[in-house]
């Protein structure tokens, strides 16, 4: 038992590492953006069905139209949040544009109680309005400069689609594991490959990429990072899973840092500890009941 909770969390651990990881990836391939997240679910795509079938699981998917049309359009949220994302690394920088995206967890906060009825605490909200002021001190400079740019609001939009991905995947509960991982990737390979079709069409241009850098980013960002990050949360508790998780963000700013050389200044600074700090105060501080109901369910699940 013990090793196998150790394991679940080298894996989580890796897959997050890998996550954070793929702003710095993608600035190594000299396409557009979408031409990378194209790329990106195709490999994925590829690897977790070659993944799925030699493990022998029996296909869950038909089973339930109604998770499957919440896992599809999870998917194809992903994929178009992943088209502005990559464009925000190549406007603002990993850094920023990783800032911008994690406020989409408190997107999620928000609007839950809305959609599966979760009571707004005093403590989501103060998490929640934290999120803002921290965005506000991020972008302070490029509101001065007269509004908010493009980069911000590929990151904003970036942020709006992963809240829509998180929410139509918990409505598809029937559907876990390496075969939810597997569908969404499929999902995000349509979409983005119709948009990228009506777009340019299908002429890309492998060799000024960098083959290297797009077979990284395919096979072991995404097809090896979502396969080690589905296989891990199912043995470890619902905690652990939320506290590890500020591993991703953090290990972005660090990694912009040190290896492309981005700098936040000392108010820009300020602005992502209050995001990191409000996400993670707004949904790891909760009634003990309730968390321990959560790690039960979990665990059960």
């Amino acid at each position: 038992m013990v090793c196998k909770m150790k394991k679940a969390y080298f894996k989580y651990i890796v897959s997050l590492l890998l996550f954070g990881s793929n702003g710095i990836v993608a600035s190594y391939i000299l396409l557009n953006s979408y031409e990378i997240v194209f790329l990106r679910t195709l490999i994925g795509s590829l690897f977790l069905i070659l993944l799925f079938a030699f493990s022998k699981q029996k296909p869950r998917f038909w089973k339930n139209k109604a998770h499957s049309l919440y896992l599809v359009a999870s998917g194809m949220a992903m994929g178009a949040g992943w088209i502005f994302l990559y464009e925000a690394y190549q406007l603002i920088g990993v850094s920023i544009a990783t800032l911008a995206y994690y406020c989409g967890p408190m997107i999620v906060m928000v609007l839950s109680p809305l959609l599966f009825k979760e009571k707004m605490s005093s403590v989501k909200l103060t998490g929640f309005l934290a999120v803002i002021i921290g965005m506000m001190l991020v972008n302070g400079q490029f509101f001065s400069q007269g509004g908010m740019s493009g980069g911000i609001i590929c990151g904003i939009m970036a942020a709006i689609l992963y809240a829509v991905m998180v929410i139509s995947n918990k409505k598809a509960a029937s559907i876990t594991g390496l075969e939810n991982a597997m569908w969404q990737l499929i999902a995000s390979f349509v979409t983005v490959a119709i948009f990228i079709g009506l777009k340019q069409g299908f002429s890309i241009n492998l060799s000024q990429g960098k083959l290297l850098p797009i077979l990284l980013l395919g096979v072991v960002n995404t097809g090896i990072g979502c396969y080690f990050y589905f296989s891990a949360i199912g043995n470890l508790q619902i905690q652990s899973v939320s506290i590890c998780g500020y591993i991703e963000p953090f290990s972005a700013l660090l990694f912009s840092a040190a290896i492309l050389g981005e700098k936040l200044s000392l108010l820009q600074i300020a602005g992502a500890a209050l995001i990191l700090g409000g996400a993670a105060f707004g949904e790891l501080v909760r009634p003990r009941k309730k968390q321990l109901w959560q790690e039960e369910e979990l665990l059960l699940g």
